[in-house]
């Protein structure tokens, strides 16, 4: 069974024989791939080309799956791609560091072609029911309510002063390392806490709360997407587009249009489970 061949998934991979098969496999299966060495390659490729899914080795050279994993997740524009890592390890510390840092899977080598399959259908499948639904629920709440800090962020007291001041400084361009400086932490301690109180990065609800802005600004007024992007503190009008391409499923243009023609957008359910290509005896190493 092939799909849909614009889902692009990006394996970094330093071991040459092994990440050609999972290229080749996957190409197989109808998915555009991306190839990546090293943990360096691989960061930029993601950046780039922003894939739907990455496959990550942990144990490489000079930048491990951890590290690899750490900064994306700490980049506004890949903070939210699924996230599945390759292993040969079944130690509960190392799984238990990499859910830590929010990775959405594991994959144990040797493993079969089928669970590599499977794997992939959870994590696209539950990623397109996000997107589903920030583009047919979300928009349907008061524009009030929506630009409220409340209807974004958690209650959550000991993070107040945390989200208060993202609140007010969300359209300004602010970073982790910003907030972290505000309220006194460091950005990795500040991280960590925000994501085991949470379940979400700092980068991760500044994101959330600059998207809950920017629907009613695309659905309510004839601003450009670069005056938006602008009135949102991005520096350009292309990260903005991307991230929000990225969150929703759409782009700022055809997500303005479709709300303008009050049509829905959902994406179907992504079945990758009944194959029988030969692939499927296959033992990934």
């Amino acid at each position: 069974m092939t799909h849909d061949s614009s889902i692009t998934i990006l394996v970094i991979e330093d071991e040459t024989d092994s990440r050609h098969l999972f290229l080749t496999i996957l190409e197989a299966e109808g998915f555009e791939t991306i190839g990546a060495e090293n943990g360096f390659v691989g960061i930029q490729q993601a950046q780039k080309y922003l894939p739907d899914l990455i496959i990550c080795d942990i144990m490489m050279p000079d930048m491990d799956g951890y590290n690899v994993l750490n900064a994306l997740r700490q980049d506004p524009l890949t903070a939210i791609i699924p996230f599945i890592f390759l292993t040969g390890s079944h130690e509960k510390t190392a799984l238990r560091k990499g859910m830590e840092l929010g990775a959405d899977d594991y994959i144990t080598k040797p493993s079969t072609i089928e669970e590599l399959l499977k794997a992939i259908a959870i994590r696209l499948e539950k990623q397109a029911l996000l997107r589903y639904w920030y583009a047919t629920k979300s928009h349907q709440l008061p524009e009030s309510l929506a630009l409220e800090p409340e209807f974004v962020f958690p209650s959550r007291p000991q993070l107040k002063e945390v989200f208060d001041y993202i609140e007010a400084h969300y359209h300004e361009g602010i970073t982790l390392s910003d907030v972290a400086e505000a309220v006194g932490y460091s950005a990795a301690y500040l991280t960590n806490r925000v994501a085991k109180e949470t379940g979400d990065t700092v980068n991760g609800w500044i994101l959330q709360r600059r998207m809950a802005a920017a629907r009613p600004l695309l659905k309510n007024t004839n601003k450009t997407i670069e005056q938006i992007s602008n009135a949102l503190g991005y520096q350009n009008a292309c990260h903005f587009s991307r991230q929000f391409r990225q969150h929703h499923g759409l782009p700022p243009k055809a997500w303005r249009k479709q709300q303008q023609s009050s049509q829905f957008y959902k994406k179907p359910p992504l079945l990758l489970g009944n194959t029988s290509t030969p692939w499927q005896k296959c033992l990934l190493v």
